[in-house]
């Protein structure tokens, strides 16, 4: 505990949908202790849509962002670019004690490497995930973030394994558990609570949901062509939402692909998304986070990958990568409806909704 009675002042990067789950639930614990941290939250407006942004400061409990970046979208050199130059100004003017990076997104790397040339300590959410595949932006962040962070804060442990195979002193890791199955364990109930209306709008009973958009799924019109495909043929059978990301509705309509078949939505807000994940009979998604949650959930998954960084949801959970070869997804995807199973949630260590208290604890002993 530092010695001293001034407050620790923490400055919270989010910037993508992922970040607002696993931070807002340390944001709050914070709160509680409001005469030991002082907390500006900060977005690189990395996700600037409102239905990939707005609603979930509403539904997650979060304040407005004391201050907007608004940066946008844009290649990774330049998003990436952008945030930094914009972001230097806050730290100078803050001057922080620890800047609390989350994920893998380009608003984590570029905060963290701005923070740490200003010699701030880093604290990263979410550390030592690695799918061991270089051609995704988001590996290079996660690697590069780790090693520029003082303090790693893990959500299985691969992580722990991870990290110290790369070389990073143990005694900066910590396994403290997924602060976004926090947010999963304390809104579920409520987001339960929204499925009697969704039912009558989408007039679902057993049905498939979809989300897609990764850059090698949805840039790749072969592959995305060979997904739908797939996706449409077995809607015949079983409905399919799919709440389509503003990037991937944007290939979708250029490209021409035939999607009649299936019900394509706009985002959904978390609660709203949170309970047809609940309820559905299949999730099929290339999402890192998705993975996570419908293991806890118990809810079948395929991942339309070849890799994933979160190993623990195929070992211990209900995760199954998957090709995207048209006739080879479809097979997965009857293999898994016909089996007809209920999954009981596996219990996975430290997925008990108070990594965040964790994460806190482990923060207030710090010197800074």
């Amino acid at each position: 505990m530092p010695s001293n009675n001034v407050a620790i002042k923490i400055l919270h990067v989010i910037g993508a949908r992922p970040n607002y789950m696993k931070i807002a639930p340390i944001y709050q614990v914070m709160k509680k202790h409001s005469e030991l941290f002082q907390q500006l939250l900060v977005h690189t407006g990395q996700h600037y849509d409102p239905n990939m942004s707005e609603i979930f400061f509403q539904e997650l409990s979060l304040p407005e962002p004391d201050i907007n970046l608004n940066v946008g979208s844009g290649s990774h050199a330049k998003q990436t670019a952008q945030i930094m130059e914009r972001f230097e100004p806050v730290l100078l003017d803050f001057r922080p004690d620890w800047v609390v990076v989350p994920g893998d997104v380009n608003s984590t790397l570029a905060c963290a490497l701005v923070a740490a040339k200003l010699g701030i300590k880093v604290a990263h959410v979410e550390a030592g995930l690695r799918s061991f595949d270089r051609t995704m932006p988001e590996e290079i962040n996660r690697v590069l973030t780790d090693h520029l962070s003082d303090v790693l804060f893990t959500s299985e442990p691969s992580g722990n394994a991870n990290l110290m195979r790369e070389g990073i002193d143990k005694e900066k890791i910590f396994f403290v558990g997924n602060t976004m199955i926090d947010t999963l364990v304390q809104l579920l109930p409520v987001a339960k609570m929204r499925w009697e209306k969704l039912h009558e709008v989408y007039h679902l009973d057993r049905y498939i949901l979809v989300t897609l958009h990764r850059p090698a799924n949805v840039d790749n019109i072969d592959r995305l062509r060979e997904i739908v495909g797939a996706l449409s043929e077995v809607s015949m059978d079983y409905p399919v939402i799919f709440p389509v990301h503003p990037r991937t509705r944007k290939v979708i309509m250029e490209s021409d692909l035939d999607c009649s078949y299936l019900t394509m939505v706009d985002p959904l807000g978390y609660l709203d998304f949170l309970c047809l994940e609940s309820k559905a009979s299949l999730v099929v998604t290339d999402s890192g986070g998705i993975q996570e949650e419908t293991t806890f959930l118990g809810i079948p998954c395929l991942t339309v990958r070849p890799n994933t960084e979160r190993p623990l949801t195929l070992t211990n959970g209900t995760n199954r990568l998957v090709s995207a070869n048209r006739k080879e997804l479809l097979q997965s995807i009857y293999k898994v409806l016909e089996d007809g199973k209920t999954n009981e949630p596996p219990s996975l260590l430290l997925w008990d909704g108070r990594a965040s208290e964790r994460i806190v604890n482990i923060l207030k002993g710090m010197d800074r």
